[in-house]
Formats: C-alpha cells, sequence, structure tokens
C-alpha cells in the first residue's frame, strides 16, 4: 500500500524535491516579510505605555517563537532518526540546528534592545530569558556533539539524545512567565480568550510570525539539501550531478 512512498526516500528524488520548493518558499517568505516589517515599523500606531519602542517585537517575537519551534521539530527528526534509523531524519536534524541558534540568538538580542528602554537594563536573569539562553546553549551542544565525532553516524546519534532530552526546556520557556514572578510580560496573541493587542498590531505581528516561519523552512531546505550532497557525495547520483555542473 505504501510503497508508491519508497522512491521519495531516496535522497536524489529529495534533493530534487526540494530544489523544486525553493523558488516557493524563499518568494513567500520575502514577500510576508517585507509587508510585515514595513507595516509593523511604518504604519502600526505606537503602543500607549512603550511608544515606537515595540515595533521591534516584530522581529523579537517571530524568532523567540520559532527559536521553540525549530527545536521541537529537530527533536522529532531526531526521534525518528534513533526509533526508526532514518539517515535522511538525522540530516534534517543536522540542517535545522544552526538556524534554531540563528533564531535563538536573534530572540535574545532584540529582547535585549526591547528591554533596554522597558525594564531600564540590557539583561536581567529573568527565567524566560535565562531559560532561552539554555536553549542557545542546547543548539551549540547539538552543533558541537555533531561535529566532535569523525563518525558522522555516532555523532548523529549523540546529538539525536541531547536533542531529545533538551525538550524538556521547551515547556520552561513558555509557561515560565506563568510559574515564576518574572519581568517578562505574559502571553498577548497565544490566550484562549481575545488577545490583548489591538487588531492593527496584531495582523503584521501573525503576518511576520508565518514569514519567519517560511524563511526557517527555506533555510533548512538549502541546508538539507547540502547534508544530502555531503552525506552522499560518493554516490553515483551526486557524481553525476557534479559533471552536469561543470
Amino acid at each position: 500500500m505504501w510503497k508508491w512512498l519508497h522512491s521519495y526516500a531516496k535522497p536524489e528524488t529529495q534533493y530534487r524535491i526540494c530544489g523544486k520548493l525553493l523558488p516557493m518558499l524563499g518568494g513567500a517568505s520575502l514577500l510576508l516579510l517585507v509587508i510585515a516589517i514595513v507595516w509593523g515599523l511604518g504604519f502600526a500606531p505606537a503602543d500607549y505605555q512603550q511608544g515606537n519602542s515595540f515595533r521591534i517585537m516584530y522581529i523579537h517575537v517571530p524568532s523567540a517563537i520559532w527559536s521553540m519551534g525549530i527545536y521541537g521539530s529537530m527533536a522529532v527528526a531526531a526521534f525518528v532518526a534513533l526509533v526508526w534509523q532514518i539517515k535522511q531524519a538525522s540530516l534534517a536534524m543536522v540542517a535545522m540546528a544552526p538556524i534554531g541558534a540563528l533564531f535563538t540568538f536573534l530572540a535574545l538580542v532584540t529582547g535585549a534592545v526591547w528591554g533596554k528602554p522597558t525594564w531600564g537594563t540590557w539583561w536581567v536573569w529573568d527565567a524566560r530569558l535565562t531559560s532561552e539562553l539554555i536553549l542557545l546553549f542546547l543548539y551549540f551542544g547539538v552543533i558541537a556533539l555533531y561535529s566532535a565525532f569523525q563518525d558522522k553516524v555516532i555523532g548523529a546519534k549523540a546529538a539525536s539524545i541531547l536533542a531529545i532530552v533538551g525538550v524538556i526546556n521547551l515547556p520552561i520557556i513558555h509557561f515560565s512567565v506563568q510559574w515564576w514572578n518574572t519581568l517578562h510580560q505574559g502571553a498577548s496573541i497565544t490566550k484562549f480568550e481575545k488577545p490583548s493587542i489591538a487588531t492593527e498590531m496584531l495582523i503584521p505581528l501573525l503576518l511576520a510570525i508565518l514569514g519567519f516561519m517560511l524563511l526557517s523552512l527555506y533555510l533548512t531546505v538549502v541546508r538539507y539539501r547540502n547534508e544530502l550532497l555531503n552525506a552522499d557525495k560518493k554516490r553515483p547520483w551526486v557524481q553525476a550531478l557534479v559533471q552536469k555542473i561543470n
């Protein structure tokens, strides 16, 4: 019944499909991000308490959301790689790690820039900030573990274990503002009741979140294709591809 899926498991088929997805993902992410950032920075009204400093939200919030989203996806890929021994799943995990680290770093930096006029300081050892910093270290740990082993199969297993164990940090990040008395504001758009943010501010934020998601997918697909090439560099399909390019 599922035999038709076997052809899609081939690295060369996945490489070709990913290549077809890249223009769509890149174009859609660019369009959404341009609309969201121009709308948010230029046309959304100023916040009645924070003035114009809140506008960094259109970078900070999406990068923070997808710093966790990418890690969750990475952990799922790691679980699949360990349980079902699917090589491409470990390659997907490796492809996502630097992108997640970049988004986490961006969330921390923009959070510090936003925190300076709001809290009067660049950094506090707030529960959410600290757990987000731990997330960055987890990304670095996955990357370092995979790179530390000459045998990439062993490296992928070690990195996968760390990725799965690190998932425990995600609910800590999300619920930290509820579990502890923190400076970081609570949920604004993920509450079950009406979001506590004006509609004219919310719409560009939602577009930015979607744009960042598509951007993360675009970057992941780019890196995943490179990982496929590197893993199969001695295979005939890669050598044929190189000869075709040359």
